[in-house]
């Protein structure tokens, strides 16, 4: 073979190719983690117990992320701010990275749009019986 065709030599052949991009990749392990941290410190603090990470998104630069939950009380907030500490801590052991990102928690706008669509659904169907 040519050596001009044979693609696994030269700059970057050997390199493994990903499916998606380097903070997709973060977003899905540090929701992950995220998950878990939230769930063991939910055993202790029961304004936690009811949490559920839907999904991350992480800045370019990896220095912040936002966790989306499914729902999110203000007490739960609280309780969120009360341990971010411990969650930051949990990924730092857990993801290699240079820097752990600063978390932020919001509720998750699609769960709201979800809710929003069943409802009107709900409407639709009570209104032709």
């Amino acid at each position: 073979m040519p050596r001009s065709l044979d693609r696994r030599r030269g700059r970057g052949g050997d390199r493994p190719t990903h499916p998606y991009p380097r903070t997709a990749r973060v977003n899905s392990q540090l929701a992950h983690v995220v998950a878990g941290a939230l769930e063991r410190l939910g055993d202790d603090d029961d304004r936690l117990s009811m949490l559920t990470v839907t999904g991350v998104a992480t800045d370019p630069d990896l220095r912040h992320a936002t966790v989306f939950l499914a729902s999110l009380s203000e007490e739960s907030s609280a309780a969120l701010e009360d341990h971010r500490g411990a969650v930051q801590a949990a990924i730092g052991r857990q993801v290699r990275m240079k820097r752990t990102p600063q978390l932020r928690f919001l509720p998750d706008p699609a769960v709201a749009a979800g809710k929003a669509v069943e409802e009107a659904i709900r409407r639709i169907h009570r209104d032709d019986g």
